[in-house]
């Protein structure tokens, strides 16, 4: 009966002090006892209850913290659920799903024979030097053999140019440096003063990576390789061994020469690469039409240049028999012009050359015909005519001295010197 009392007190104070009185009556007392169980059957009630809730609402909770905790389980469920629904294999299996995989299927498998392609060809350089297997690499990329592998690779050079234009990417390449950079610098030391140990060091590996020997020689195999073709390729085209291809590269290095000047940098490469790539595909696609045009062009190149040859040769002989009768026509007029000129020579000698060498010049020159009476002594120059005063004057007295005897042609004449000999003296 205490835990009644005491909740009989809590509910009626007074209780207490009725119980404890003596003049009280039976009936008080009855009816007191009978209020106090009352309200004490009225507050366990309500315990009751409130323990009641007490559980329902942990049962509440427990569910709750049940839920969330179960709630990425039941989204990957979901996700699964998904993923198995009848659409979505209907949606997997379908034929545009299909026709994608079967897409990427054949792009690998050409990429794949894009890189196989990468052997030394068969045929070799006019002077018999061995190419590189990057022009068998080159010829099947650019003459669109793999047309996925190739569309892929012209695509990727046209989005790397337009990023190059419209993106910074050095400065987002740098600044993706030094943010890196800086939260591993901030976490390594926050780590040390807090926790005392490495963040890094977790994660860093036992052994830093490194390039494998037999990767570099191949990387740098590939290189050699590719700057040879280059080296080679544009030596083929300077020395002509391809005309074609050495008038497609004059015609690309004229048309380039004016297009820097009006294109920026980013314009002129991506002009540069729809070429590259696009004409051979024009090509290939129109390759019967095109073959047949440069067949009758060169047929026709061909008729004009026999046909010029052929007039060439006909006015070269034509020229040469012109200048053949000329010749001999001014042959003949000089040999009868110096004939004529001969013969006046010897027709109009002065008369104080003689008779005798008058007869002797007509019977010399009578082969050359008679004499040409018309010739006269105006058509000569005259002589030049020499007076006694332009030669010195002989010494006039004889040097019959040693020094003269001695030097005859400083002295004396040569009749004084031998008139002063004996006869004795030539004996």
């Amino acid at each position: 009966m205490s835990a009644l009392d005491d909740v009989s007190r809590r509910v009626d104070p007074g209780s207490n002090s009725n119980s404890n009185n003596p003049f009280n009556t039976n009936t008080s007392s009855n009816t007191g006892a009978s209020n106090n169980a009352q309200a004490a059957q009225e507050h366990a009630a309500g315990l009751a209850e409130t323990a009641k809730n007490s559980e329902a609402h942990s049962k509440t909770r427990v569910e709750q913290l049940g839920r969330a905790i179960n709630k990425p389980l039941g989204a990957a469920n979901a996700y699964n659920q998904a993923a198995n629904s009848q659409f979505a294999q209907d949606l997997a299996n379908g034929p545009a799903a299909q026709s994608v995989k079967n897409q990427a299927q054949a792009t690998g498998n050409e990429f794949s024979d894009l890189a196989g392609s990468r052997t030394m060809p068969d045929h070799k350089a006019a002077n018999d030097t061995p190419l590189t297997h990057y022009h068998n690499f080159f010829f099947n990329l650019l003459s669109w053999k793999n047309p996925r592998a190739t569309g892929v690779t012209f695509a990727s050079f046209i989005a790397l140019i337009f990023a190059s234009r419209y993106l910074p990417i050095v400065r987002l390449a740098l600044k993706g440096t030094w943010t890196v950079l800086g939260v591993v610098t901030l976490a390594e030391a926050a780590a040390k003063f807090t926790i005392g140990s490495s963040v890094a060091g977790s994660v860093r590996p036992r052994r830093y990576y490194k390039i494998p020997k037999e990767t570099l020689e191949a990387t740098l195999d590939d290189v050699e390789q590719l700057i040879n073709f280059f080296v080679i390729e544009a030596q083929r085209i300077v020395f002509a061994e391809n005309i074609p291809n050495t008038a497609l590269a004059f015609t690309a290095s004229f048309a380039s020469y004016y297009l820097v000047k009006l294109l920026p940098a980013w314009g002129f490469a991506l002009f540069a690469t729809c070429v590259t790539f696009l004409v051979p595909l024009v090509y290939t696609q129109n390759k019967e039409l095109i073959d047949s045009q440069y067949e009758h062009v060169s047929n026709v190149a061909i008729q004009q240049t026999q046909q010029f040859r052929d007039l060439t040769a006909q006015q070269t002989s034509k020229a040469a028999e012109t200048v053949k009768a000329y010749t001999g026509e001014y042959a003949n007029v000089a040999s009868e012009y110096i004939g004529k000129s001969r013969q006046k020579i010897q027709t109009q000698m002065p008369s104080s050359s003689g008779t005798t060498n008058g007869t002797t010049s007509g019977a010399s020159n009578g082969s050359n015909g008679p004499i040409n009476a018309g010739v006269t002594e105006a058509d000569f120059p005259q002589a030049p005519k020499a007076h006694e005063a332009d030669f010195p004057q002989p010494p006039q007295t004889d040097f019959a001295s040693s020094s003269g005897l001695n030097n005859p042609g400083m002295g004396a004449p040569e009749e004084s010197i031998n008139a002063s000999k004996t006869p004795s003296d030539y004996q």
